[in-house]
């Protein structure tokens, strides 16, 4: 029998009860493995300096330094670490705040440990998990647009060619960058090159960002 591939996960809460409640909750997952905890942002961006987890559960509202900062710091360090926030705010605003900053999904508190599970195995295998929160999100952001509010700073969307449009269709079909070679015959390296100058383009973090700045431009239907 292979080998589990084991999961190393991290989370930062000022709020012992609540940690301990999660690393309860994943403790009977065999794929996961809860490596530390931190109780504000400092003691997050020291400890992850020593040991750097795949997965980081990361609270907004900490002591010290906030989540907002905190991912600040992280997303110039660790590009590929996986960061999940799970709050209590549900703001709309916070959650497109914290996906264009390079969360790679965004939960409340009161979500049920599966959907937690779900949301670590699909941002290793994806990227981003995208939940109604994040969907919502996304539509209020079209409205405030359409109602000619300021969008994230950004009057005139980035053109993109019609190639990197089709990448970012299928992105957003949840192809891998195997699959959309096939479909338009580039080889992978070339792709995750475009995939890469995209996001440069948008100034988004993660490939959920890039996606959700197509949705919010209709670039995706």
């Amino acid at each position: 029998m292979p080998a589990l591939n084991v999961i190393k996960v991290a989370i930062a809460d000022d709020h012992k009860i609540f940690r301990d409640g999660i690393k309860m909750a994943l403790s009977t997952r065999d794929n996961l493995k809860m490596i530390w905890e931190a109780e504000d942002g400092k003691d997050l961006i020291h400890k992850i300096s020593i040991k750097k987890p795949d997965v980081l559960l990361m609270d907004i509202r900490m002591p010290e330094i906030d989540g907002i900062h905190a991912i600040e710091v992280l997303r110039k360090e660790y590009d590929d670490l996986k960061i999940i926030v799970l709050t209590m705010y549900d703001d709309q605003q916070m959650i497109s705040k914290m996906m264009e900053m390079g969360a790679n999904a965004y939960l409340t508190k009161t979500t049920d440990p599966d959907e937690i599970y779900e949301a670590i195995l699909t941002c290793m295998n994806e990227d981003f998990y995208f939940n109604q929160l994040v969907n919502n999100a996304v539509m209020g952001k079209l409205m405030q647009k359409k109602n000619g509010r300021k969008n994230f700073g950004m009057q005139v969307p980035v053109s993109f060619s019609e190639k990197e449009l089709k990448i970012l269709q299928l992105l957003g079909e949840d192809k891998t960058t195997d699959e959309i070679s096939k479909i338009i015959f580039l080889s992978p390296r070339t792709i995750e090159t475009i995939r890469q100058n995209m996001k440069n383009k948008v100034g988004a973090k993660t490939i959920g960002g890039l996606i959700m700045y197509g949705m919010r431009n209709k670039m995706i239907e």
